[in-house]
């Protein structure tokens, strides 16, 4: 009875490892569901940054322009 109660442990772990380990996984030749047009994307804060320094922007100035250019209110 303690061989078959061992069994049955046995088995029941390694199958529900089994189990645990299957993932659900994309085909290969699916698409992304969105793709990002570079000509819309927005400006990133490095970015921003960038233009405010070229810019000689400091304190308060640099601050709310970096605000509007990541809002994509600015140009460059």
């Amino acid at each position: 009875m303690k061989l078959f109660s061992a069994l049955a442990l046995t088995a029941l772990l390694t199958t529900t490892a089994a189990f645990a380990q299957t993932t659900a996984t994309a085909p290969a030749n699916a698409s992304p569901t969105t793709s990002v047009n570079p000509a819309t994307a927005k400006p990133t804060t490095a970015a921003c940054n960038k233009q405010a320094t070229g810019k000689n922007l400091s304190g308060a100035d640099k601050t709310q322009f970096v605000k509007d250019c990541k809002a994509g209110k600015t140009t460059s």
